[in-house]
């Protein structure tokens, strides 16, 4: 009778030269056994690449060093992509249909950051959240500020605060954060679908 309680799962018999491993080397064992063991180690890393983004990515990218951002229409569903990809995630179709979208946003969800990361220039806390554009259908990530953490909550209408002129660049970094606009919240129900 096989025991039907056991979370483990049943041993797997591997024919004779399908897996097999190399004998380990012993020899230096002695050797090393009062060394002190690595702990951690610590070595600066970068990764240095170049990044091709593709016609509809370009011109997302060319509209935001303008201080504009735009989105794309799926033609099958009527949603608006931002940042746009030039293929519906949903469809799969080509989406061709530039749309110009509002420079204010509303917040859908958001989290309060309590830990300092390396090299972040943030005062800790803060809020970062995911900004439902006008006119998009899908919200993006942004750092809500000029507004104290503990207040900003789903709703929150919010404006777009930008780099000076002569620093915009084909970057979504031109965007320094967001601040609230002093409309009237949207009701959460009127979220749901974007959550």
């Amino acid at each position: 009778m096989t025991d039907t309680t056991s979370s483990e799962p049943a041993p797997i018999e591997i024919p004779e030269g399908v897996w097999s491993q190399p004998e380990v080397d012993m020899s230096a064992i002695e050797e090393i056994a009062s060394v002190e063991s690595v702990r951690s180690v610590r070595a600066f890393a970068s990764l240095t690449y170049d990044y091709t983004p593709g016609l509809a990515t370009t011109r997302f990218l060319r509209a935001i060093k303008e201080k504009r951002l735009v989105g794309e229409r799926c033609s099958e569903t009527g949603k608006v992509y931002v940042p746009p990809r030039g293929v519906s995630p949903v469809s799969g179709m080509p989406t061709t249909e530039q749309v110009d979208l509002g420079l204010d946003g509303t917040v859908v969800s958001f989290c309060v950051v309590n830990l300092d990361f390396t090299g972040n220039a943030q005062e800790i806390p803060y809020v970062s959240a995911l900004i439902l554009v006008d006119g998009s259908d899908i919200p993006i990530y942004g750092l809500v500020r000029e507004i104290p953490y503990n207040e900003v909550q789903p709703g929150l209408r919010l404006k777009s605060v930008w780099v000076e002129d002569s620093e915009m660049t084909t970057s979504f970094e031109n965007i320094k954060w967001w601040a609230p606009n002093g409309e009237p919240d949207v009701p959460a129900s009127e979220l749901a679908d974007y959550v």
